[in-house]
């Protein structure tokens, strides 16, 4: 199995962030948006990572911005098939297809997270309260249930740690009235669209994270879309509400580290062989069923 690029540098092309998970660099006019394979638990980097993780994230973000793109302008400076420019090119065999070339943007200071289903912290808030970011929903649902609707319920954003829910309100206070009910117009828009979608294919897309940009006083989508990493994707033959779900994203490892007597600061465990080849397995299948192709 290929080694998991955990760090990277490129000689030459000035690196202007190291995320969770990508690395960006200053082209210019654009950035250069580079995923790689680290995986993170708890807010807790793993010392390994999983191979041809930034891979399978990257070619779904292409994937869902080429589907999306009749909805929503995005950020995407080049497409998946084109050459990278010539001050990259021998730089190839490392970014290659876990590569973006996007446009500069003013990120919005919120996360736009809509979900489909009551799991996670929404799930925690509604047991507590009745309502999730201040949206009352029916009494009577379970870990899990489908909601009678799709939610917007918007968040912080946080460097490092967990992002703060917040109410409609609060986004509005943040980015302004009109932006922010933009971005809940498109934000329930492209997850209505691609939950059908993914559905079709096996896959619930119980939740997901967008993130949107100003440009030239315009709305775009930008970052990641629709991945196992902003998404919690469930295989849908297995759904059953009343219980957490099996998914296609970094669940199986949180599962494992569950089993240890971790606590959940650092240093974090190496992950065992079978976890790691696990996890690749599931991000490579959610990108197969998804796109109908393997990679």
């Amino acid at each position: 199995m290929n080694e998991p690029l955990l760090k990277l540098e490129l000689p030459g092309i000035k690196k202007v962030k190291t995320g969770k998970v990508r690395e960006v660099f200053d082209l210019g006019q654009n950035f250069l948006f580079v995923a790689s394979d680290r995986i993170s638990a708890f807010d807790v980097n793993m010392p390994n990572g999983i191979p041809r993780k930034g891979e399978v994230l990257t070619q779904i973000s292409y994937f869902w911005f080429d589907q999306t793109k009749d909805l929503v302008p995005n950020h995407l400076a080049s497409g998946p098939n084109d050459p990278l420019p010539p001050e990259l090119q021998k730089y190839a065999a490392q970014v290659g297809r876990r590569s973006m070339i996007v446009k500069k943007t003013q990120p919005l200071a919120i996360e736009c997270v809509v979900r489909g289903y009551l799991c996670g912290s929404g799930w925690k808030d509604y047991q507590k309260t009745g309502a999730v970011c201040g949206i009352k929903l029916p009494p009577g649902l379970q870990d899990s249930s489908k909601l009678p609707e799709p939610i917007f319920t918007p968040a912080t954003k946080a460097e490092t740690g967990h992002d703060e829910n917040i109410s409609f309100e609060q986004a509005c206070e943040i980015t302004g009235k009109e932006i922010a009910e933009l971005a809940k117009k498109l934000s329930l828009q492209i997850y209505s669209f691609a939950a059908e979608y993914a559905l079709k294919r096996g896959i619930i897309i119980a939740d997901t994270k967008f993130e949107f940009g100003l440009t030239d006083g315009k709305l775009i989508l930008i970052d990641e879309v629709l991945t196992p990493d902003s998404s919690r994707f469930w295989p849908a033959d297995q759904y059953k509400p009343g219980r957490s779900q099996p998914s296609f994203d970094k669940q199986f490892v949180r599962d494992y580290l569950e089993t240890l007597s971790w606590n959940k600061q650092p240093p974090a465990p190496a992950l065992p062989p079978d976890v790691v080849a696990k996890t690749t397995e599931k991000y490579l299948d959610a990108y197969q069923r998804l796109t109908g192709k393997t990679l």
